[in-house]
């Protein structure tokens, strides 16, 4: 183990002593989940910066939040950082037959593709979760952003065969998901007020069924949902920005003009593109 890495381990268990740090001493599992759940977010964000500098950084945040975890569980005698690093190894050896050795991972003597790969390690994790699971959905966390985990819900029904065969049959889902949006919320507005302004059960349910059907399609496409929905985010904020900044240039309140003003703007930004 280097040096650093054993600095880090002995400033967590000072700062979890009788003597360190109150905040730290009063954390929990649950406490800090949320915390790993930001350092994670925050190395993708990174990432997608393509600042490495900060990437650096952020990854020494998210190896603080396993070292955290990984101390707590020490002090209830469950494992350490040590055996965390030791499951992961045997993990990743377990499933990379290819590359460690095993014989049988070579197709007439060559190594396996990407795709060959991919396919054997869902089939390792799935002998991993053992014949006796009682579902194919089993263990995808609940915890999961609600995309990500429509995605591999799809993903794993469509490993047991219950999936469309080509990604113009999930399109069409999304527009029949659609039309079913569309009858619930007939007449809504004119039922909508000020004091009711929830949503009724039937419109809740049927968004839903749209954004995982339209999850399920990008799925089919290949496409990252999450990241594509990132990227639809940074360019509705960048547009969104450009029409305000626009606005101001010509002496206008944006908040003030009306929506067809407003789309003037959109459609004016988007040409400056």
């Amino acid at each position: 183990m280097s040096a650093r890495l054993t600095e880090l381990l002995a400033i967590m268990a000072r700062l979890r002593s009788a003597d360190g740090c109150p905040w730290d001493r009063q954390q929990t599992f649950a406490s800090i989940a949320p915390y790993t759940i930001e350092e994670a977010y925050e190395v993708a964000d990174a990432i997608e910066r393509g600042d490495l500098g900060c990437l650096k950084d952020e990854l020494g945040d998210l190896l603080f939040q396993v070292v955290f975890h990984s101390q707590m569980a020490n002090e209830s005698g469950h494992f350490d950082f040590e055996a965390v690093a030791g499951a992961i190894c045997d993990k990743l050896t377990r499933r990379h037959p290819h590359v460690f050795g095993a014989p049988h991972a070579f197709s007439n003597g060559a190594p396996l593709s990407v795709i060959e790969q991919s396919s054997a390690w869902e089939n390792i994790k799935a002998e991993e979760r053992g014949a006796a699971q009682v579902s194919a959905l089993h263990g995808v966390p609940n915890a999961l952003p609600a995309l990500l985990r429509a995605y591999k819900l799809s993903k794993r029904a469509a490993r047991v065969g219950f999936d469309f065969e080509h990604a113009g049959q999930c399109a069409d889902k999304v527009d029949e998901e659609l039309l079913e949006v569309r009858a619930a919320s007939k007449g809504a507005a004119g039922t909508a007020s000020r004091a009711s302004p929830k949503p009724s059960a039937e419109i809740f349910e049927e968004v839903g069924d749209l954004l995982f059907a339209a999850a399920n399609l990008a799925r089919k496409l290949d496409v990252d949902a999450e990241a594509a929905l990132r990227a639809a985010n940074a360019k509705f904020e960048r547009r969104f920005r450009g029409m305000e900044s626009l606005a101001a240039q010509r002496g206008q309140v944006f908040a003030e003009l009306d929506l067809a003003a407003q789309e003037d703007l959109w459609q004016a930004v988007k040409r400056g593109e």
